[in-house]
C-alpha cells in the first residue's frame, strides 16, 4: 500500500540519505540478527520454504527490522503491503484485510502485512487484526522497539512468531561502512574517500549497533567535504576522513534507555546480579548506565538497599548500614555527587561475604503462615501488663532471659519445632551459625537440669 507508483518510489530512493539507499536487497546482503536470519535458522528457513507465519520483530532503533522486512517482501511469492501503525486506522486496516481476503479467494494469493511501529495501536486496533491473522488471510509482521510481550494484546503475540533483535555488532557496522564506501551503484563509491581506521573505529562504537547513525555519521563526513553537490562524484577529489572529521559528524552518543521499559528493569537486574556475584566493575557500570541516561539516583539507592539485605545479610551486616546511609546521602546530596556514595555502597556490596539465609528465613515463615495452621502465642511469651492478664495464665511460666548462664533460658519461643534462619558458614555469619550451636546447647542443658530437678 503506498501513495506512489514504482518509477516515484525509485526515484525517491536514490535522493534519500544513504542509510535508506544501503537497505539490503536479498538475504546475503542482510547484515546481523545471525542467531535467527544466519544461514539455516529459523526465520531464512520459513523464507526460503515460502512458509512464513505471523511475527514481531522487536528490537531497539538501527538493527534493521524494517530493511529485513522489505528483504522478506522481496523473496515471497505473496502480496506485501506495508503500513505504519501511527499514520493509519482502523478504517485502513479493515480496507487491506477485506482486499487480502478477496486476493486469497480469487488467486489464491496471501498477503504480508508489515505493519510498523505496531506498539502504536491501541488494544481495540490491534484486535481487529487478530480474526484474519488467525484464519491465515494475512500473515503479519509487526515491528516495535517495545517489549511485544507488554505492548501488545496476549492473543496477538500467541498467535505469532516473536524475533529479538540485537544491536549489530562493531564488526558488523565496520562491513556496512565499508559496504557503502565501496557501492558505486547506491553509496559513496563514486567519491575517492580515504577514511582511516580510527575513524571507523569511532562510528563503529559510538553508533552503539545503530547502522542507521553509523551510515548517517559517514554520509555527513563525505558531503559536508564536497565543494560542488551538484558536480559528478570524481569532479571532487580526494575526500580525506581522519578521527576529528568522524568526531564531528556524528552526534553524541544517546544512550537507549526507557525508564519505563526493559532498558529500566534490565539494568537494574544487571546491577543487583552484579553486586549479588561479587563483580564491584560491572556493577559500577550498570549503575554508570542508568545514571547517564537520567535514572532517578533514589531508585538505584533502593536497588542498593534491597540487594544489601537479600544478598549480604548477616554475612556483613555493616553491608545494609552503608546502604541505607548513602540512600540518605542521595537525599541529601543529589546529583551529580550522589554518585559518590552510591558507589562507595555499590563496590562495598559486591566485595562483601555473600549470604540470603535472613532472606530466606522470612519467605519460609511468610509461607508457613499463608499455607499452614496459625501458631498460637504461648502463654508464658504473651502480654501479662493489663489487669486481668494473670487470670488468662499470660506470662506464667517466662523465663527471664538475663537471669541465665550467658543470656540464654531454657525455654521455648514458637511452640512447635521450625527452623527458618539457617546461616551460612560465610563472613560475620559464621559466628552467628556457631552462636545459635551454643545457645541450642544451652538450652538443651537448662531443660536437662529442670528435668533432673522435677524428678
Amino acid at each position: 500500500m503506498s501513495l506512489f507508483s514504482e518509477s516515484e518510489r525509485r526515484t525517491l530512493r536514490e535522493r534519500a540519505p544513504l542509510p535508506v539507499r544501503m537497505r539490503p536487497r536479498t538475504p546475503e546482503e542482510f547484515v546481523g540478527q545471525d542467531h535467527f536470519f544466519g544461514p539455516g535458522k529459523l526465520l531464512r528457513r520459513m523464507l526460503e520454504a515460502d512458509r512464513l507465519q505471523s511475527a514481531i520483530f522487536y528490537g531497539p532503533p538501527g538493527t534493521g527490522k524494517t530493511s529485513l522486512a522489505e528483504v522478506i517482501a522481496g523473496r515471497l511469492s505473496a502480496a506485501f503491503v506495508q503500513m505504519n501503525a501511527a499514520m493509519v486506522g482502523v478504517k485502513d486496516v479493515r480496507e487491506v484485510l477485506d482486499r487480502a481476503r478477496d486476493r486469497l479467494l480469487t488467486t489464491s494469493q496471501r498477503t504480508v502485512l508489515f505493519l510498523d511501529e505496531v506498539h502504536r495501536f491501541n488494544r481495540a486496533q490491534q484486535d481487529v487484526l487478530l480474526p484474519d491473522v488467525e484464519d491465515g488471510v494475512v500473515v503479519l509482521i509487526g515491528a516495535t522497539t517495545e517489549n511485544p510481550f507488554f505492548a501488545l494484546n496476549a492473543p496477538l503475540v500467541s498467535r505469532s512468531q516473536i524475533f529479538r533483535f540485537e544491536p549489530l555488532t562493531e564488526d558488523q557496522v565496520r562491513a556496512l561502512l565499508r559496504r557503502a564506501m565501496e557501492d558505486t551503484e547506491r553509496g559513496l563509491g563514486g567519491y575517492d574517500l580515504e577514511v582511516s581506521d580510527e575513524a571507523l573505529d569511532h562510528w563503529a562504537v559510538t553508533s552503539d549497533g545503530d547502522a542507521r547513525r553509523a551510515l548517517a555519521a559517514l554520509e555527513i563526513a563525505v558531503l559536508s567535504q564536497v565543494p560542488d553537490r551538484n558536480a559528478p562524484p570524481e569532479q571532487a577529489g580526494t575526500i580525506r576522513i581522519d578521527l576529528a572529521v568522524a568526531e564531528e559528524s556524528i552526534q553524541q552518543k544517546a544512550i537507549r534507555y526507557d525508564a519505563t521499559g526493559d532498558e529500566h528493569y534490565d539494568a537494574a537486574s544487571a546491577l543487583i546480579k552484579s553486586m549479588r556475584g561479587s563483580d564491584p566493575d560491572a556493577a559500577i557500570y550498570w549503575a554508570a548506565r542508568m545514571l547517564e541516561a537520567g535514572e532517578d539516583p533514589r531508585f538505584v539507592a533502593r536497588r542498593v538497599v534491597i540487594c544489601a539485605a537479600e544478598d549480604v545479610g548477616n554475612a556483613d551486616p555493616a553491608a545494609l548500614m552503608v546502604a541505607v546511609a548513602a540512600m540518605q546521602a542521595v537525599e541529601y546530596v543529589g546529583m551529580p555527587e550522589a554518585r559518590i556514595p552510591l558507589a562507595e555502597a555499590i563496590t562495598y556490596i559486591a566485595c562483601a561475604p555473600k549470604s540470603n539465609a535472613a532472606y530466606l528465613a522470612i519467605d519460609r515463615a511468610q509461607a508457613d503462615v499463608r499455607e499452614n495452621r496459625t501458631v498460637p502465642v504461648p502463654k508464658h511469651l504473651r502480654d501479662a501488663s493489663y489487669r486481668g492478664a494473670k487470670r488468662f495464665g499470660h506470662g506464667e511460666g517466662y523465663k527471664y532471659a538475663h537471669d541465665y548462664a550467658d543470656g540464654v533460658a531454657p525455654q521455648e519461643y514458637l511452640g512447635v519445632d521450625k527452623t527458618y534462619y539457617e546461616p551460612t558458614d560465610r563472613g560475620r555469619e559464621a559466628k552467628m551459625k556457631a552462636r545459635l550451636e551454643h545457645i541450642k546447647e544451652l538450652r538443651q542443658e537448662g531443660e536437662g537440669d529442670a528435668d533432673s530437678k522435677n524428678s
